[in-house]
């Protein structure tokens, strides 16, 4: 029997959060048809410089938990 686009969606949304978050990854890597390898060299030099920052203790990460609450916290106060 074939599945239905809904049954599929129901079933990836009752994954994990970290499962659905491949999939979602999966899903638009496979959108992706071309590559524009400028883009990519800025970015591969933007995470570097950014690894770099926080491997030298320039900055600091802050941990998802900690900008989810803040971001939920401002969204609460409304604008």
């Amino acid at each position: 029997m074939e599945r239905g686009i809904n049954d599929v969606l129901k079933d990836t949304l009752a994954l994990p959060p970290e499962a659905r978050a491949a999939v979602a990854d999966s899903l638009l890597d496979s959108l992706d048809l071309k590559v524009d390898e400028a883009a990519e060299a800025v970015w591969q030099s933007e995470i570097a410089s950014r690894v770099q920052e926080i491997d030298s203790g320039a900055t600091l990460p802050i941990p998802w938990a900690g900008v989810r609450l803040r971001l939920k916290s401002g969204l609460a106060d409304g604008p």
